[in-house]
Parts: C-alpha cells; sequence; structure tokens
C-alpha cells in the first residue's frame, strides 16, 4: 500500500517541519470535533485519518532528525538534554 507522505523529499529545518506537524495536528482535531456532529460523512472521515497518518509520518521525520517530542517516544537515551532549550534555541 503506497500511501503519499507530505513532502517526502523535501528538506526541513526544525521549524519548518515543526510548523507542518502543528497544522496537521489542528486539522485532526478540528475534523474530529466535525466528525462528532457528521458521523456518517465519509469525507471527513477519510481525510481525517489521512491527516492522521501524515501527522504520524511527520513526528517520526522529526524525532529521527531532532530528537522526541515527548517522553512517550521510545528512545535509549534522553537526547532533549543534549539539545538547547526551546527559549536557547531563538527563533528557528
Amino acid at each position: 500500500m503506497d500511501i503519499d507522505c507530505p513532502n517526502l523529499n523535501d528538506t526541513y529545518t526544525r521549524g519548518s517541519l515543526m510548523k507542518e506537524i502543528m497544522e496537521y495536528k489542528f486539522a485532526i482535531c478540528d475534523l474530529a470535533l466535525y466528525c462528532n456532529t457528521h458521523p456518517e460523512d465519509q469525507n471527513a472521515i477519510v481525510l481525517h485519518n489521512d491527516y492522521c497518518y501524515k501527522a504520524k509520518y511527520l513526528v517520526d521525520r522529526y524525532q529521527k532528525e531532532f530528537g522526541p517530542l515527548t517522553i512517550e517516544c521510545p528512545c535509549n537515551s534522553w537526547r532533549w538534554l543534549e539539545q538547547p532549550w526551546p527559549w536557547e534555541r531563538g527563533g528557528s
């Protein structure tokens, strides 16, 4: 099964990848609210599932390139301790 992943060949910066993750997560929440009141709308359900898949792909890519986003990420070390804290990074 070949699913179209977002920007598969694009090069991301930390900030641009995080921005795209946040955009998908916002759309997922928005669609979930819509689906709560329109449970028979198959197009919305398919779009919600597609966005969930794409967000997971982007989160996995982020975590491979920049380290864990959450404590739930399985990893062998506490990599976020090796990185600057968000307020130490500046605006990028």
